[in-house]
């Protein structure tokens, strides 16, 4: 079984930062995919940043020169520092860990619980 588990969002004003973190814990085979996405009220889950166990990594074009993900492959843990918040980053931000498993060759995909991120103007 595989967890994900978040913390480091909160209250912040605009111009302020936070840092999320989330830790995975269980069957996570190497060569993954992590990443962070958002869901503010009303609209679709949108990718915020990813990065591979190489350190690649991929950010959406709102958040670029503004956040910063990365990750300790051997913690199994995945960061997002995010500086320069605006109102617009309000949402709730959800860890996910994507890839394929050595032993079926399926997909797999896991997702955390969430964390509210508020930017207050």
């Amino acid at each position: 079984q595989v967890q994900l588990v978040e913390s480091g969002g909160g209250l912040v004003q605009a111009g302020g930062s936070l840092r999320l973190s989330c830790a995975a814990s269980g069957n996570i085979f190497s060569g993954n995919v992590m990443g962070w996405y958002r869901q503010a009220p009303g609209k679709q889950r949108e990718l915020v940043a990813s990065i591979t166990s190489g350190g690649n990594t991929n950010y959406a074009d709102s958040v670029k020169g503004r956040f910063t993900i990365s990750r300790d492959n051997a913690k199994n843990t995945v960061y997002l520092q995010m500086n320069g918040l605006k109102p617009e980053d309000t949402a709730v931000y959800y860890c996910n860990v994507r890839g394929i498993s050595p032993l079926t060759r399926q997909t797999y995909a896991y997702w955390g619980q969430g964390t509210q991120v508020t930017v207050s103007s």
